[in-house]
């Protein structure tokens, strides 16, 4: 999604209406719970503070506050957070570790896939279900490298153990990793 995006790309920057932010806020917060209960969404999108809606290619949309992108969604679909906002608040998604062999595909845009994530050295940490975002982390660091949307339950993925686990929609040293401000 963003393997060749540039600042250019952007098409237009509009400032949000309060209500359609509040919109964006209540969907982040029904994907994201954790980050109502420990009050993080205070911090991240603070009401009163004036946020920018960047569309880009393909529609996609990207919510920024004082310039920094924030989260994402194509088609208003899933917002997904971007790496620099996961890695302040790396409890907000559900975790899937890759191993060794599966770490610099991803991080050349590859998609997950079972095998990735199911020999030794990967792990399964949370159960979720087809369609649901969530985050990659390599074997044996501390950081997410990528963000997905599996394409199968975790229960699935052990089960068949073959074919694409998780679409990887923005990894480390992509275009919108290296533009990490709009404004």
């Amino acid at each position: 999604m963003f393997k060749k995006f540039t600042p250019e790309d952007v098409s237009t920057q509009n400032q949000v209406k309060s209500s359609i932010q509040r919109g964006i806020r209540a969907k982040v917060c029904s994907t994201y719970p954790i980050l109502e209960e420990t009050g993080a969404i205070e911090d991240i999108l603070p009401k009163k503070e004036q946020a920018i809606l960047a569309k880009l290619p393909d529609r996609v949309q990207v919510i920024c506050i004082n310039g920094e992108p924030l989260f994402f969604a194509q088609r208003e679909d899933n917002w997904f957070p971007t790496l620099r906002l996961l890695h302040k608040y790396p409890d907000m998604m559900p975790k899937l570790r890759a191993d060794t062999g599966a770490i610099k595909f991803v991080l050349s845009g590859a998609n997950i896939m079972c095998p990735g994530l199911t020999s030794p050295g990967a792990t399964l940490h949370d159960e979720v279900d087809a369609e649901s975002p969530v985050a990659i982390y390599a074997e044996g660091k501390e950081h997410a490298m990528a963000v997905g949307l599996t394409k199968m339950s975790t229960k699935d993925i052990k089960e068949i153990n073959k074919g694409i686990a998780v679409e990887n929609v923005h990894y480390l040293n992509d275009g919108l990793w290296k533009n990490n401000k709009f404004l």
